[in-house]
């Protein structure tokens, strides 16, 4: 497979962009996705068979059952991430390794309805959380250990909702290939 075509399947929407300055239309753009997303991933994979489930989005990729529990595990890291920024100064977060946790047993077999409920119930308790947040509140940040880079909440919320949308292209996009 050439470059240009890995490239537009590991990033159909394209790398995230986070514009600067981060309006108050932005944040609430960004919450609305938050809020949406649970339902429409449950609409795009309720039907899927185990072997669809059990496809790779793209190439050596992560197949749509992974990518699944994936958003969950990311989006409860990331909820987390949100509590330590608002409750310490600039901490450093705990990183965690995506690719090891997707290999775990778990990401690998377990029913996708167990992370479609933990996004559904995550995502309202989450969305609820933020849209409490005063502008102050939004620039709170966290320092990631490996990078040092300090990240304020409402860059945060961009990246989230753009984490969203890039992985229901992934599996948007492998149905689509696939006629399914």
């Amino acid at each position: 497979m050439d470059e240009q075509r890995l490239a537009y399947f590991k990033y159909p929407i394209g790398k995230v962009t986070i514009p600067k300055p981060i309006t108050s239309s932005h944040i609430r753009e960004w919450i609305s996705v938050l809020e949406d997303f649970p339902d429409q991933l449950v609409k795009l994979v309720i039907d899927f068979s185990e072997k669809q489930l059990d496809t790779p989005y793209r190439p050596e990729g992560w197949t749509v059952r992974q990518v699944v529990h994936h958003l969950s595990d990311s989006h409860f890291n990331a909820y987390i991430r949100f509590k330590m920024a608002l409750t310490e100064v600039k901490p450093i977060i705990k990183p965690y390794y995506e690719d090891r946790w997707a290999a775990l047993r778990d990401s690998k077999k377990a029913p996708i309805e167990l992370s479609l409920n933990t996004l559904s119930s995550l995502h309202a308790k989450w969305v609820y959380f933020l849209k409490e947040l005063s502008a102050n509140e939004l620039q709170h940040t966290f320092i990631h250990p490996t990078t040092h880079k300090e990240t304020s909440l409402a860059e945060t919320i961009g990246y989230y909702a753009w984490h969203c949308v890039h992985h229901y292209a992934h599996i948007n996009n492998l149905k689509t290939r696939m006629k399914w």
